[in-house]
């Protein structure tokens, strides 16, 4: 897939600077509760219903996410994204695209990520 700006972008992640597409099926998350790693983590645990035993790293973050896409394929869709981790160094929401990018590439089902609204590329 090819963005508005001739850059390419993995197949796993749609972004939207206008409306988001209909997404029938995904889990919606509000990305103004997402603009520290924390708030991104509580926000998913709710959602997915992941363990408690969660943590706030990265990998613990895989590694619940992989459990997850066990049972099945995952959209998520992040409204308002240009919030997304806006809180936090910019090495975060790059660690976070590797943490989706890596899962998407490996795991047993598919993972989606629409990023609506997105100032980040």
């Amino acid at each position: 897939m090819v963005d508005e700006d001739g850059g390419r972008r993995p197949d796993w992640l749609v972004v939207c600077r206008d409306d988001a597409p209909l997404v029938p099926g995904a889990v919606v998350l509000a990305g103004a509760a997402t603009r520290t790693r924390a708030g991104l983590f509580a926000v998913l645990a709710a959602a997915l219903a992941l363990p408690t035993y969660l943590g706030e790293t990265w990998d613990a973050l895989s590694d619940v996410l992989r459990e997850r896409l066990d049972a099945g394929p995952l959209t998520l869709l992040i409204t308002d994204a240009g919030h997304l981790l806006a809180d936090e160094p910019a090495d975060q929401y790059a660690l976070l695209l590797a943490v989706l990018g890596n899962l998407a590439a490996n795991a047993p089902h598919p993972l989606r990520v629409v990023l609506d609204g997105a100032a980040h590329s």
